[in-house]
Order: C-alpha cells, then structure tokens, then sequence
C-alpha cells in the first residue's frame, strides 16, 4: 500500500475546495468544560483529543457519553478483536471515512485479520476465506448496514458464534462507528498524519 503522501493526513471529504471545517479549538479559546473534556481523554485509554473528538470539543458533555461508550465498545466487549476491528473496518468503509478506515485497518491486521481481506474491504470487494466468526459477523454487519436490520440466517449465524451479547454490542458497534464516522465526514476531520496506508476512494470506482 502506497504511504499517505499529506501531511495533514488523508483528507476527508472530496470538496474542493477542501478545508476543515471544525479543528480543535485554540488553546487559549476553550471553556473550562472543554479544557475538562480534553483531560479526560488524555487521562484515558486514548491518550489524546483526535479523531471525531475534535468536533465533539464544542459539545463537551455529548462528547463525555459517547467517549465512554465508545470506550467500552472498543476495550471492553465480548468482541474478539478480530471480529471487532473486521467490523469497525466495514463501517468506516460503508460511510468512506479517512480516519477509523487508516486507525482501524492495521488493527485488524494486528489482531489477526488477514491482510487480504481488509485490502478486498478497501477496494469495495468482499473478503474471502474468513475465520466462522469473522464471516458470520461481517455478513451481519454488512447486512445490517445495507438495510436496517438482519435476516434471520444471519442473526441466527452470528448468535450461535457470539452469542446474544456478542450480537448486541455487535450491532452498537456497527451503529457507534458509523456515527462518529458521519460526525467526522461532516466535519472534514483528516485521518492521523502519522497514519500510513492507502487511503479510501469513493464509491464508485
């Protein structure tokens, strides 16, 4: 895969002209509850303000919630990894968001994910010779993400091999990322300018 060439990182959105539209506030402007936020999130498992956190400084408390739900969702789930970053991958691809696509590709490689199939996700293809597990959860995601809702084969598919909790947060996963996805893709927020890795191209190709 060809390095990201930007050194503000991909861009998100195909504008032109392009420009972010809602960075992280100056230092010096922030309210003591947006100061209050961004502590919060270097003092937690995220290390740092990035990402769809930077639009969400100017709704400090809405930022708060969805922090901690995103926190559990990522850290905390019954989820294997590999079915979560698999998943969290098909999200970012269905809304063709820069950041949780160049994030969360190398964690699914890093988690067990075969490179293959995350390149087939990148360029709209679906993956071949999953794991039982990574299938029955991306034809559910990807299900659930096309239409609203799930067959009955896929749900029973994903149940028997995740469970009843694992298919819940399942759900709120594919849910969770694809709307800090469109928070992001309204705000042009760029993907990391260390991210290495191709970026997506819109649909279609």
């Amino acid at each position: 895969m060809p390095p990201i060439d930007s050194s503000q990182g991909a861009r998100q959105g195909f504008t032109d002209p392009w420009r972010e539209r809602l960075p992280m506030p100056a230092a010096g402007s922030m309210t003591p509850e947006q100061d209050a936020a961004a502590q919060a999130l270097i003092n937690g498992p995220r290390k740092g303000v990035y990402g769809p956190f930077l639009p969400l400084m100017r709704s400090p408390q809405l930022l708060d919630r969805m922090a901690r739900v995103g926190e559990y969702l990522r850290f905390e789930s019954v989820l294997d990894a590999r079915v979560r970053e698999l998943c969290t991958c098909a999200a970012a691809r269905h809304v063709t968001n820069q950041f949780e696509w160049l994030m969360h590709a190398p964690l699914a490689v890093k988690a067990g994910v075969a490179e293959a199939a995350i390149e087939a996700l990148r360029v709209g293809a679906r993956p071949k010779g999953l794991a039982a597990d990574e299938e029955a959860a991306l034809d559910f995601t990807l299900e659930l993400l096309r239409s609203h809702g799930v067959s009955e084969p896929s749900y029973q598919a994903a149940q028997a091999l995740l469970g009843e909790q694992g298919v819940v947060e399942l759900a709120a996963l594919a849910g969770y990322f694809v709307m800090v996805s469109w928070l992001m893709n309204v705000a042009h927020t760029p993907a990391q300018a260390s991210a290495l890795g191709a970026p997506l191209q819109a649909f279609p190709l």
